[in-house]
């Protein structure tokens, strides 16, 4: 090809794309070239393990059941809205009723501000009152520390070396983030650390087992249905909601814009609502509300018919979110994934464009809308996190205080009791 034939055939490209494909090429290209795409790597190299440990150091004894416990936790700096951030700061919470104190250890391989991290917590969690640490200083005088993630649990290890309990809670099958390379096997690999491991809920629980031959604990799944629930007033509903995700590929989203083109070409009529991160190139109209509040978000499930609820790691909160405003949630069907919402009013579709669209349609074509939409909300009445805290202050308590006198930690007896149960 000539340098003119080539020059051609480059114009012609441009033409096609557009300004804003050229935009989308030249940041790519400098995306690749920088080498940008290690930040979402967040693991420093020294703080990755190289194996599993066969045991780690316990305390020689255990503390009485009339002292107060000092409890850490290993988190990523949260961002405002974080939804996994919400659930592991209500469990933290539910520790301080207890009467015990929390110190969150955050972790960012690129340098952590603790103030500006602090500020964020206290303005977005209020409730929360944990010390907040750079867990790189070291983790030091706790009975317990929790990994969050498996990041997290790489984490705990490295910085926490001294005789301490180590627990590890988990909700999502975190391998699955991942294409099957280096990140999903070191989360993998942490499921089988000498941690004490606590599912949320028995579809993760069943998972892990399912890779693992381990046994775990389980806590139950919550909704707060104190502030998601119906609209004080009958309104006419219209319209679908999707929450938009396209960074995280456990949210279908490739799946999801595909189902909504399909959706929109058999229900022009019906309007399309999408929050969270803004859609590209659907070429069909969409109503993009950005980020909501818990009020503002309560309030679109509570006018919009119908729903789209999509993980493949864990079913996803929005399901019961959705139920609870008497919006009805259309999800990806997972065989386990019934086992965290045996709801009759959720409409499962196998993992396809067409099947999600067409669960989207029967749902907006369905008769009796405000029964069936009453109904769903009526489902849910009453649900709430706290059988989740409960259950995972009584295993915490559990680990650290004991139900029987503990062998000693140096004894094979324990590390293989710690192997076998995390």
């Amino acid at each position: 090809m000539s340098r003119v034939d080539g020059f051609l055939s480059k114009a012609r490209r441009a033409r096609d794309v557009g300004v804003h494909g050229i935009v989308q090429r030249l940041a790519q290209r400098a995306y690749l070239r920088s080498g940008a795409a290690e930040l979402l790597f967040n693991l420093a190299f020294d703080d990755i393990l190289t194996e599993v440990p066969l045991g780690l150091p316990l305390p020689e004894s255990r503390p009485s059941r009339d002292g107060t416990l000092t409890v850490g936790w290993v988190a990523t700096p949260p961002a405002p809205g974080s939804g996994g951030h919400t659930t592991l700061f209500r469990m933290m919470e539910a520790l301080e009723r207890r009467g015990h104190r929390c110190v969150l250890y955050l972790y960012d391989k690129n340098g952590l501000d603790v103030a500006a991290a602090t500020a964020v917590i206290r303005e977005h969690w209020p409730h929360l009152h944990a010390t907040v640490r750079d867990v790189t200083k070291g983790i030091r005088d706790v009975d317990a520390i929790l990994a969050s993630g498996w990041e997290s649990a790489h984490v705990i290890v490295t910085y926490g070396e001294g005789p301490m309990r180590r627990l590890y809670f988990i909700q999502d099958y975190e391998p699955y983030f991942y294409g099957h390379g280096s990140q999903y096997e070191l989360a993998a690999m942490t499921y089988r650390l000498p941690f004490r491991r606590i599912a949320l809920g028995e579809m993760l629980d069943a998972m892990i087992t399912e890779a693992t031959g381990l046994r775990n604990d389980v806590v139950p799944f919550g909704c707060d249905s104190q502030v998601y629930r119906p609209p004080s007033r009958d309104i006419v509903r219209s319209g679908i909601v999707f929450y938009c995700r396209p960074d995280f590929p456990r949210r279908g989203y490739e799946l999801a814009c595909v189902a909504l083109m399909q959706f929109h070409r058999m229900h022009p009529e019906q309007e399309i609502h999408v929050y969270g991160a803004r859609p590209r190139g659907l070429g069909i109209p969409v109503t993009f509300h950005g980020r909501l509040t818990t009020a503002q978000l309560n309030d679109l499930y509570g006018r919009t018919i119908a729903g789209l609820a999509m993980s493949f790691t864990n079913i996803t909160l929005v399901a019961e979110e959705m139920l609870a405003a008497g919006n009805i949630p259309v999800v990806n069907d997972m065989a386990l994934a019934h086992l965290v919402l045996p709801n009759e009013h959720v409409r499962w579709a196998p993992p396809t464009p067409a099947a999600l669209a067409g669960e989207l349609s029967a749902a907006v074509t369905a008769p009796d809308l405000r029964e069936r939409s009453a109904a769903a909300a009526a489902s849910v009445v009453g649900r709430s996190w706290e059988p989740t805290s409960r259950a995972l202050v009584d295993i915490v308590e559990d680990e650290v205080y004991g139900s029987s006198p503990a062998p000693s930690p140096s004894s094979p007896i324990e590390l293989t009791r710690q192997g076998e149960r995390g």
